[in-house]
C-alpha cells in the first residue's frame, strides 16, 4: 500500500498471516478470552467451550506463528498471553485501508458536487 495515514505503510505481505490466522472463529474467540482474562492455561481455555485441549493447542500455535500469542511455563503448566503489539499492527492496517476508502469517498463527493 504506498498510502498510509501516518508513519510508514504497512505491507500487504505482513498482514495476510495475521488476518489469515484470524480467519478462524476458535481462533478468535481465544483471543477473546485472552484480551479479557488475560494468560491462561490450556486447561481454562478449552473449558466450557466443546473443543478439546488438542484441538486449542493447535489453534494457539497457529496464533503463535504470526506472533499474537506466546507461551510461558508457570510450574507445570504452560500459559498463552495475547501479544497486543502484533494485534495493533493488523489495526494499524486496518486503519490505512480505512482512510485510503475515505478519501476516495472524498474525491467522489468532490467529483459529484462539480459536475
Amino acid at each position: 500500500m504506498s498510502r498510509s495515514s501516518g508513519g510508514a505503510a504497512l505491507k500487504v505481505t505482513d498482514a495476510v498471516p495475521v488476518f489469515t490466522a484470524l480467519a478462524d472463529a476458535t481462533r478468535l474467540r481465544l483471543l477473546g478470552r485472552l484480551s479479557v482474562d488475560g494468560p491462561l492455561s490450556i486447561t481454562r481455555l478449552s473449558e466450557g467451550t466443546g473443543v478439546t485441549r488438542q484441538a486449542i493447542t493447535k489453534h494457539l500455535y497457529a496464533l503463535g506463528r504470526v506472533g499474537l500469542v506466546h507461551h510461558a511455563r508457570r510450574g507445570r503448566e504452560r500459559v498463552w498471553e495475547l501479544d497486543a503489539k502484533r494485534l495493533e499492527k493488523a489495526k494499524r492496517y486496518l486503519d490505512q485501508i480505512s482512510a485510503q476508502w475515505d478519501a476516495a469517498a472524498e474525491r467522489l463527493r468532490a467529483f459529484v458536487e462539480d459536475q
